[in-house]
C-alpha cells in the first residue's frame, strides 16, 4: 500500500493547527475568567451599609480607575456567608459577628445609630424606650397611648436575618417578639419610604439616612445625634464592619485601607454615620 507523504503532512499540520486554537482560545478564556479577580472585587451583605458602600466604592475607583469594586446587598447573615464561602471577597455586617462568624478577619469601618422614625405630621417627638418596645411587640396599638392621634399604629420592620433587625432585637426588644402584623420591608430606604407615605407609622432605619420626609424620635429624651452617639448617651448603636475570610492583601487590602483612611473616614462622616475612631468599641465616656 502506498502512502501519499504530502496528505500525511497536511493533516498533521491540520492537527496541529486545531491542537493549537483549542489551547490559544483556552488561554483566552482563562485570561478573561482571572482579569476581573486581578483587578475587581465583590462586596456583599447588610443592605444598611449597602447605600454607603456604594459611594466608597465610587469615590475608591475615581482614585484608582484600574480597579474595580461591586457593591451587592442581600443583608448582614448573606453577606458573613458570603466572605466565610469565598462567594465575595468583602462582606458587610451592621450587626456583631455571632461567635461561630468570628472566624473572619472583621474591621469596624464606622458605627451607626438605629432611629425611630414617624411621619413629620405624628406630634410624638418623643418616646421611652420600653414605649418602643411595647408598640413593636404589638401591646400599645394606638397613638393616642403615649400622646399621639386617637389611630392605630401601623408598625413597620425589617425582614429576617436582616443586621437591622437583628441589632433592633438585642438592643430594644430583648425577649420580646416584634408583632406579627408588623409591614415588612426588605432595606432601610423602603421602610423610610413607607413611614413617609404614612401619618401612622413607625420604623427604624440608620442614622445616615434619615432625611427631612421622615421625624427622628427622641429616645428617653435624647436625640440620635453624632454628639450623643460619640458621648456614648445615645443607646441604639450598632457597628458597621467589614469581613473577609483571610488577612486581607491586594485590592481587598488597599479598599478597607482606604476606608479606614482620613479621606474615607472623613467621607464616612459626611455621609452622616460616625467614623470608626471616634467611637471605640466596649469603651464609656467615663472610661
Amino acid at each position: 500500500m502506498i502512502i501519499n507523504d504530502s496528505k500525511l503532512k497536511k493533516k498533521a499540520q491540520f492537527f496541529l493547527f486545531g491542537i493549537s486554537f483549542v489551547v490559544y482560545f483556552s488561554i483566552l478564556c482563562l485570561s478573561c475568567y482571572l482579569k476581573p479577580a486581578q483587578k475587581g472585587i465583590t462586596i456583599a451583605g447588610s443592605t444598611s451599609i449597602q447605600p454607603f458602600a456604594d459611594q466608597w466604592a465610587e469615590v475608591f475607583m475615581s482614585r484608582f480607575p484600574e480597579k474595580v469594586v461591586n457593591v451587592q446587598g442581600g443583608g448582614s447573615s448573606a453577606g458573613v456567608q458570603a466572605a466565610i464561602t469565598g462567594a465575595s471577597q468583602i462582606g458587610m455586617s451592621s450587626r456583631e459577628l455571632k461567635p461561630e462568624e468570628k472566624v473572619l478577619t472583621e474591621f469596624i469601618v464606622a458605627w451607626d445609630g438605629l432611629v425611630i422614625i414617624v411621619h413629620p405630621s405624628n406630634p410624638v417627638d418623643n418616646l421611652s424606650l420600653e414605649e418602643v418596645r411595647k408598640i413593636f411587640a404589638g401591646e400599645i396599638i394606638s397613638w393616642k397611648e403615649v400622646g399621639g392621634f386617637a389611630k392605630t399604629i401601623h408598625v413597620v420592620t425589617r425582614e429576617e436575618g436582616s443586621g437591622t433587625r437583628v441589632a433592633f432585637q438585642e438592643m430594644v426588644m430583648g425577649q420580646r417578639r416584634i408583632t406579627k402584623k408588623a409591614i415588612v420591608q426588605d432595606s432601610n430606604g423602603t421602610v423610610r419610604e413607607v413611614v413617609a407615605n404614612d401619618p401612622y407609622a413607625i420604623g427604624y432605619i440608620s442614622l445616615g439616612l434619615v432625611e427631612g420626609r421622615v421625624k427622628a424620635i427622641r429616645l428617653d429624651g435624647l436625640e440620635p445625634s453624632v454628639e450623643n452617639i460619640v458621648e456614648k448617651k445615645y443607646r441604639l448603636v450598632r457597628p458597621f464592619i467589614l469581613v473577609t475570610n483571610s488577612v486581607p492583601h491586594g485590592i481587598v487590602q488597599d479598599f478597607i485601607q482606604f476606608i479606614l483612611s482620613e479621606e474615607g473616614q472623613n467621607l464616612i462622616q459626611k455621609q452622616g454615620l460616625i467614623p470608626a475612631r471616634l467611637v471605640k468599641k466596649g469603651q464609656s465616656k467615663e472610661e
